[in-house]
């Protein structure tokens, strides 16, 4: 084997929170990897591309680069009937072309960006980078930070049990007139979760993402189901243009820090427990992961990294854990859906009571 190269921070996976950890990792100074397994950052894209206004504030370049659309609100649907709406701006997004930008600039900040490259735990907290129809480099970083999506392999390497997922599916359609909202849909069916339909110009994401249980019907049905509806109501015209899938994380993993690992974005379970939105708290909960990463590389002190998940507490603790309330409650008493479905959704007052 050969020397290991310097490294201070590897970065496993180049998504919005790898990138963000990356850059923060970078501006405070450390040598820093960031690898991701993919040819091409960003592709196939498994979102549903809506994020909120308040990221563009953060991410200023990368959003309007990417932005295909301003969205005025949320309306929602219970039983496909009009249940009100709530005021929150946002964006739709290309998602693909975000993460390339987002990547980019963790370069900028210095972080060297490998992709097509796979990271291989070793003896003795080295790490050997797989690279596709090149030599492979061996590296011993003072620390790691597993930005690797919610089915981990980083926080495998130290035994930290991943995150409960549901299974989400999406269709990109053409919408049969412009829409300047974006649309949720409850129903009983959807247990756990919801149907989407987020307009993109002239295109939108029809989704749907719950928990299957056992003897009902599957996500890829319901979603089939979902889309006839959508033309039957004059929504959406045509058919179905591209469809993608993904795992969506419902709760955190066993653990978010072990030794000199911490985890960030999906592999953390930093996404919202009820809606499944992860781009802003994956960037957020990115930052704050490089950040200690490379203070704790720089002094040779992996303790603090615990001050990592002080932050994230700090500023989405209290969000987070209410969601997290909110779906153990709901998931309980699904069968009573008319009854709690207001206090378990993010439009209605009744949720923040």
């Amino acid at each position: 084997m050969n020397a290991p190269a310097p490294c201070d921070v590897l970065v496993v996976g180049a998504g919005p929170a790898g990138s963000s950890a990356a850059r923060a990792a970078a501006d405070e100074g450390a040598r820093v990897v960031l690898v991701d397994r993919r040819q091409a950052i960003g592709v196939p894209v498994q979102c549903a591309e809506y994020i909120p206004a308040m990221l563009r504030v953060d991410e200023a370049s990368a959003c309007a680069e990417a932005c295909v659309q301003e969205i005025r609100g949320l309306r929602t649907f219970v039983r496909g009937e009009p249940a009100g709406g709530l005021n929150s701006p946002g964006y739709t997004i290309d998602r693909d072309r975000f993460d390339q930008l987002l990547a980019a600039a963790a370069e900028r900040a210095g972080a060297q960006l490998l992709t097509a490259t796979e990271a291989l735990p070793c003896e003795r907290r080295t790490v050997v980078l797989r690279r596709k129809g090149l030599n492979t480099l061996t590296l011993r970083p003072r620390v790691v930070v597993g930005a690797d999506g919610p089915l981990s392999t980083v926080a495998r390497w130290v035994g930290i049990i991943a995150p409960s997922v549901v299974a989400g599916v999406q269709a990109r359609v053409r919408l049969a007139r412009p829409m300047d909202m974006a649309e949720v849909y409850l129903h009983p069916d959807f247990r756990g979760g919801y149907a989407w339909l987020f307009p993109k110009g002239e295109h939108a994401n029809a989704g749907v993402a719950f928990v299957s249980a056992k003897g009902r019907h599957s996500v890829s049905s319901a979603l089939a189901r979902f889309v006839h509806e959508l033309t039957s109501q004059g929504k959406i015209t045509g058919s179905v243009l591209a469809r993608t899938a993904g795992w969506i994380p419902i709760s955190s993993p066993s653990a978010t820090l072990r030794r000199h690992v911490v985890l960030a974005g999906d592999a953390a379970g930093q996404t919202h427990p009820i809606t499944g939105a992860g781009v802003y708290n994956a960037i957020v909960g990115g930052r704050i992961a490089g950040t200690w990463a490379a203070r704790a590389a720089l002094a040779d002190d992996t303790r603090l990294l615990e001050h990592s998940q002080e932050e994230w507490q700090d500023v989405l603790g209290e969000t987070m854990a209410r969601a997290k309330e909110k779906r153990l409650f709901m998931e309980a008493n699904w069968e009573r859906f008319d009854d709690t479905i207001r206090s378990c959704w993010i439009t209605f007052r009744e949720y923040y009571v």
